[in-house]
């Protein structure tokens, strides 16, 4: 029987009729018209489990089979966020460079994926091909974010990321007159999560008028939160966050982009390096 609260609906339900479609199975077992469960189901809310795996269900017209098990997860909160449109910045064929905005996710919930940079991927790359996710950005962050096309291709890629062989960069926006003397960059070393990590940062542009600076901050290891955290550590905390740093609610998205990408591309052995466009980093000016 359907789980059900003000616009949230969760339904599991076991296949023991071929005469219906998944759709029409779950608009019968829940008080959800068949559209509203074909939209779900493009937003991937909809699960279909066979034997041992469990994958989300798009296709209403999809071929069930006795015994199977449909799950639906209806939020309509969830269901209802939009985002702003990632951006391709280069398109490799296994793999793929996209901008993504803020507010786009990394990774979907049982809930949907609609929202998440890989879906995005799929949906809009021509030809159409799988898309999987390498590495993350928070939610709240913007950037350049690598997406594989092929399970070989991302596992290679993925290694680059824990042998630490990729080069990346971000640009961040914090809080007061980021001064370093002489020095050309400053190294934090401030556990995050009780595990090492280490982040490089150096002044690019200060603006007196906002007592802001610009900042970029290149990071060894990729703790959850690490620029965030470490930057609050030592008094800059990143503009809009709301979590580490001192931003209100009503306050500006945060400033932190990842702004550039180098590594030895697995298929050609070619040195890669991207470079997010201009118009795309943050900005003092903006701010």
């Amino acid at each position: 029987m359907p789980q059900t609260t003000k616009n949230v609906l969760e339904s599991h339900l076991t296949v023991n009729s071929l005469e219906l479609d998944a759709a029409s199975l779950l608009a019968a077992e829940t008080e959800l018209s068949k559209q509203q469960i074909k939209q779900a189901m493009n937003k991937g809310a909809v699960w279909l489990t066979r034997g041992k795996q469990t994958q989300r269900l798009r296709r209403a017209k999809r071929a069930l089979k006795l015994g199977d098990e449909l799950h639906l997860y209806y939020n309509q909160q969830v269901l209802a966020h939009r985002v702003d449109a990632a951006e391709l910045i280069f398109d490799g064929g296994q793999y793929s460079i996209w901008y993504k905005p803020y507010g786009m996710l990394c990774q979907g919930s049982k809930w949907g994926d609609h929202t998440t940079i890989n879906r995005y991927a799929e949906t809009h790359l021509s030809p159409d091909r799988p898309a999987f996710i390498i590495h993350r950005l928070d939610r709240a962050a913007t950037g350049l974010v690598l997406i594989g096309h092929s399970k070989k291709t991302t596992a290679a890629l993925a290694k680059l990321f824990e042998l630490r062989q990729l080069e990346k960069y971000y640009q961040v926006i914090v809080e007061g007159q980021f001064n370093l003397g002489e020095l050309e960059s400053v190294t934090i070393e401030t556990d995050v999560d009780d595990k090492p990590a280490r982040s490089h940062a150096k002044l690019l542009q200060y603006d007196a008028a906002r007592g802001r600076s610009l900042v970029q901050v290149k990071i060894e290891s990729g703790r959850k939160h690490q620029i965030r955290i470490h930057m609050a550590s030592i008094g800059y905390p990143v503009v809009g966050d709301r979590l580490h740093g001192v931003a209100k609610e009503h306050e500006m998205n945060l400033q932190l982009t990842s702004c550039y990408l180098k590594f030895t591309c697995p298929i050609t052995d070619e040195i890669k390096a991207f470079e997010l466009p201009e118009r795309l980093r943050p900005k003092l000016s903006a701010c």
